[in-house]
């Protein structure tokens, strides 16, 4: 019998095809090896650049500023506080509380200097205003005072020009016989630059120049901050005594009228002001035209005084102030130790920048921290009749009482065939109102983000980059990985969105699935392959089965 040939390789045959197989698996060995260490480059790559683009310095614009609604709604709650005196003249709330032994009030140091034989002056947290305190930020009630005017108008009115250049010449030099304290060399030598750019001087040469007044003619519109009145008023009366011929009208209106009249009507050529400009007066000022050039010329120290006959308080607190200008009817509300009496305040007027600088360095709330009464008060004054309607049909601000609808009104509508979810659900929480404030009211825009590595490695660059472009925004570092992220529905808007509905959908797929596909899926399968005969369409849908059991979709979804 013939010896039948192997079919297996043998000798020289069989080591090529180990050896080819080998340099087969080498290759395929190193493709997986290069696959798999690409996967983990593109990972690290992808995770990199989640969180580069998930933390970051943020410009955010917003069309009410948050701090605006705060500061409105403690100053409101100042001025109708039981027992207040309001007036923009400084001089008058003087005369209050040197007239009445259970008054307490606070205007600029200036004021207080000019009455301090009949005025006690009551230290902040254990500090008393002076010279040293102010400039050093040591007393928590110093601040900056400023003037505002812009190139266009200097360049219009000469005169305007000159009176800027002479203020900046002497301000330091008189301003502590007015009762202020000198601004920083840095601050004169920053507005003596921004003077010599608006006036189209070299700015590199780091040289000021000055100009006599004398011969000089026109009229120069000054108003504003009534702390700032006396040395706008000091720095006039020497620029007429050393030649100017024209006239220079100050009004003390307030800083908040100010800027009004400067940004809005347009009808003075410099603001003084004791606060810094905000951001809506910048959009008045940008939509009329106007780019203002901010000028700082002092600091103040805010004085809290009492009549000399209340001997008990010479030192009050930042929460005990808080209590004594809002909410406390006498002394020994706020320290069991004072007086019974009554307490009577002295307060500036609602347009006074003195006041929006106490109440913005006293109550220092957030938005988020105000309650939910005060909330709904800010919805309420801010949008429309007809969308808070519809936002209480949503859900209802509060159990007991309607905001925006008449009873009868919901009564009607909660009883038809087909009532809105606000008649059942129920009332919305504190942090629901609040985001409705943001959406509904601030509407914050992220007008320009940076990434994580830009923000800490050339934070200098990015914060330059957004003085210039987005002088109105306000840059803070944000994370936009947050847990509201996971509890907010989606938005077109950055701020505001969230993936709660993704997220819910996804849960409802999943639990319809266990539900209902699951079992259905495992019963047919179990059917088809134990009991069901073998016929054309049995295996028709055995074969529909198995080509969707390959579909990646299928089997991770």
């Amino acid at each position: 019998m013939a010896q039948q040939k192997s079919v297996y390789p043998e000798g020289d045959a069989l080591e090529a095809q180990i050896t080819k197989r080998h340099r087969i698996g080498r290759a395929w060995h190193t493709f997986f090896l290069a696959a798999t260490i690409t996967a983990i480059v593109v990972l690290l790559a992808l995770l990199y650049n989640i969180v580069n683009s998930a933390f970051g310095l943020v410009a955010v614009q917003s069309e009410v500023a948050p701090k605006s609604l705060v500061l409105a709604v403690e100053e409101e709650r100042m001025l109708t506080a039981s027992n207040v005196v309001s007036s923009e003249d400084d001089n008058d709330l003087a005369a209050g509380v040197m007239s009445d032994a259970d008054a307490i009030g606070f205007f600029g140091y200036a004021y207080y200097l000019e009455n301090a034989d009949a005025l006690q002056v009551v230290a902040v947290d254990g500090v008393m205003p002076a010279a040293e305190t102010a400039v050093s930020g040591e007393y928590p009630l110093s601040r900056s005072l400023y003037i505002y005017t812009t190139a266009d108008i200097m360049a219009a009115n000469p005169a305007v020009s000159a009176f800027v250049n002479y203020y900046l010449t002497q301000v330091n030099g008189i301003i502590e016989d007015v009762g202020y304290f000198p601004a920083s060399a840095q601050d004169i030598n920053a507005g003596q630059i921004a003077w010599l750019g608006a006036n189209g001087y070299d700015t590199s040469a780091g040289r000021w120049v000055t100009f006599s007044p004398e011969g000089l003619s026109g009229t120069i519109a000054v108003a504003g901050s009534s702390t700032v009145f006396p040395l706008t008023q000091r720095i006039a009366d020497m620029f007429s005594t050393d030649g100017f011929q024209g006239s220079v009208n100050i009004e003390s209106i307030g800083s908040t009228a100010g800027l009004q009249a400067f940004c809005v009507d347009g009808s003075i050529d410099i603001a003084n002001a004791s606060r810094p400009i905000n951001q809506a007066e910048l959009e008045a000022c940008k939509a009329n035209g106007r780019t203002p050039i901010e000028i700082r010329v002092g600091v103040d120290a805010l004085a809290i005084v009492v009549n000399p006959a209340n001997t008990s308080v010479t030192n009050v607190t930042g929460d005990e102030l808080k209590q004594i200008f809002t909410s406390a009817e006498t002394w020994s509300d706020v320290n069991a130790s004072w007086p019974q009496a009554a307490i009577q305040r002295y307060l500036p007027g609602a347009d006074s920048g003195t006041l929006d600088f106490f109440s913005e360095t006293v109550f220092d709330e957030a938005l988020s921290d105000l309650p939910k009464e005060t909330l709904v008060s800010l919805l309420q004054a801010n949008i429309s009749v007809g969308l808070g309607r519809r936002l209480e049909r949503d859900q209802r601000f509060f159990a007991n009482t309607l905001v925006f609808e008449d009873e009868a009104t919901w009564a009607e509508v909660c009883s038809s065939d087909d009532p809105p979810a606000g008649c059942t659900l129920p009332e919305r929480s504190q942090e629901n109102v609040y985001e409705l404030v943001l959406e509904r009211v601030v509407v914050p825009q992220a007008v320009q983000t940076w990434s994580l590595v830009d923000s800490i490695f050339h934070r200098g660059a990015v914060l330059a980059e957004a003085a210039v472009s987005y002088p109105n925004a306000e840059v803070e570092f944000r994370s936009w990985l947050t847990p509201q992220f996971l509890t907010r529905p989606q938005s077109s808007e950055p701020e505001l969105a969230g993936v709660r509905t993704a997220v819910l959908g996804s849960l409802w797929v999943i639990g319809i699935t266990v539900l209902f596909s699951f079992p259905i899926g495992v019963s047919a399968a179990i059917y088809l392959e134990e009991y069901a005969s073998d016929t054309w369409l049995n295996r028709l849908l055995q074969t529909n089965i198995n080509n969707l059991a390959g579909v990646p979709s299928i089997i991770y979804g």
